[in-house]
């Protein structure tokens, strides 16, 4: 079986509502068509890049080839994770989350997208709280780091809630014009005062050596 020789596919985490998942063909062409369906209002841009704004054709090969991409890439040293967020049997989004030197600096960063007509359910709050029990209690980090526009008060919310504080601006051409992007960090002590939604963690002992290396 594949996942005899990629264990991230046996790796499952479980919220509430959700199920999240390395995805396999069908799933991942769930989740293209998704994204081709819209993520977010076209009037807005919430992310640095702009690959929203390509035709619908575009956008699912975009999400096809960028999660292939992760999986080609992948070492100890660099990795991110892209799962799908599912609830009941339909894809709703991808959670990321992803490290470089993670043995050494224990240190993750999350990013994430739901389709449109999953907004406003708290699925976010779910997803980011499943992947940081990942991190903190499966993985051993120190520290999340997430970023956000400064008018991407949905994403603020959710890190308000699961215990992050403010990490300083970041400053990014989208659009052909300047976005300030708030970064925020959440370290381990936060996590647990704030830790408050049950996750289920499934299958890390057969992939942990791919996040942190031998030894």
């Amino acid at each position: 079986m594949l996942s005899d020789h990629w264990p991230l596919y046996r790796l499952v985490l479980r919220t509430p509502r959700l199920e999240l998942r390395l995805p396999g063909d069908e799933l991942l062409a769930e989740l293209a068509q998704l994204a081709a369906g819209g993520v977010h209002d076209p009037a807005v841009q919430p992310f640095t890049a702009a690959w929203t704004d390509a035709p619908a054709d575009e956008i699912a090969r975009g999400v096809l080839q960028w999660n292939w991409r992760l999986r080609a890439d992948w070492s100890p040293r660099k990795w991110e994770l892209g799962l799908v967020a599912i609830a009941g049997d339909r894809v709703v989004g991808t959670q990321g989350i992803g490290a470089e030197d993670f043995a050494v600096l224990r240190e993750v960063g999350t990013g994430s997208w739901l389709g449109r007509g999953h907004h406003g359910r708290g699925y976010g709050t779910e997803m980011r709280a499943a992947v940081l029990e990942l991190a903190f209690a499966g993985l051993g980090a120190e520290f999340a780091t997430s970023e956000a526009f400064a008018d991407n008060h949905a994403s603020y919310a959710v890190s308000r809630k699961l215990g992050y504080a403010d990490d300083g601006l970041s400053r990014h051409a989208v659009r052909d014009r300047v976005a300030t992007g708030r970064r925020l960090r959440l370290d381990r002590a936060a996590w647990e005062a704030a830790r408050s939604i049950p996750v289920q963690v499934e299958g890390l002992d057969l992939c942990r050596g791919m996040f942190l290396g031998a030894g």
